[in-house]
């Protein structure tokens, strides 16, 4: 729990950036800066499903980078964001890729093609001059060579849906999230109500994360939700933050006590 109420944060992220997805949030986006000062976490996926190269979008990525100069963060959004590994062989695996998730693209990977995967995006970012310090994983589905490969890199978070972990030894900063299904009407419904609930089990958190995928943008129903959720914890005293802001915030806080 926060020291006061002011000390409390929203963390706005935006899963799934890539230039087929810029048309669904590009009116979201426009909704958030019309509030001001509101900054926002871009999770980029550098090849998405193997056919949206940033590097073939000069515009979108001269894009991002106007983005960072208003104080926006850039991470790192798995390569592909598409599972590629031979088709799975046990129920469980069966279950996780094929109905939780066909995109769970650092589930299964070994240490060496994960880390190949994670050298390609941090020298993609490297190119565009864009600073990078965290990684999530495709439906923060990770393996454990994924979380070996992690510890051999530079990036210094990654995350799940309840928490942030600072890299190399996966320290766990609790930060809940909401997060939406939203593929069909019912999902969307029942997701409303459970995002409800959690946020008043979670008012007095420290941090709320609002992930946002860019299906959720191509309903009203969800987007507005979204925007009526951020401007209400705005109101309620929240401070908009990036990731990487909040979690050197904390990491100063947690020096100046010890």
């Amino acid at each position: 729990m926060a020291d006061s109420l002011n000390d409390r944060a929203v963390l706005l992220v935006l899963h799934d950036v890539a230039p087929s997805t810029w048309a669904d949030y590009r009116p979201f986006v426009e909704a958030v800066d019309a509030m001001g000062g509101v900054p926002m976490t871009w999770l980029v996926v550098p090849d998405f499903h193997g056919h949206d190269a940033l590097e073939d979008h000069p515009a979108f990525c001269r894009m991002l980078g106007e983005r960072l100069a208003r104080g926006d963060e850039l991470a790192l959004h798995g390569y592909y964001h598409d599972d590629r590994e031979p088709a799975p062989a046990t129920p469980r695996d069966w279950f996780m890729r094929r109905i939780y998730t066909h995109e769970g693209e650092f589930y299964r990977l070994s240490r060496e093609a994960a880390l190949a995967r994670l050298r390609d995006g941090i020298e993609l970012f490297r190119r565009n001059g864009w600073p990078l310090h965290g990684f999530v994983a495709p439906a923060w589905l990770m393996s454990e060579g994924t979380r070996q490969a992690l510890r051999e890199t530079p990036l210094s978070y990654t995350s799940d849906p309840q928490h942030l972990y600072q890299l190399p030894d996966f320290t766990a900063i609790n930060a809940p999230g909401l997060v939406w299904s939203a593929r069909s009407a019912w999902r969307r419904g029942l997701s409303k109500l459970v995002s409800e609930q959690r946020e008043q089990q979670w008012r007095d958190a420290e941090v709320i994360r609002l992930g946002l995928h860019p299906v959720d943008m191509r309903h009203a129903f969800a987007r507005d939700y979204w925007l009526r959720t951020l401007e209400r914890l705005l109101a309620e005293g929240r401070t908009p933050m990036t990731k990487i802001d909040w979690l050197t915030e904390q990491r100063e806080r947690m020096e100046r006590a010890a």
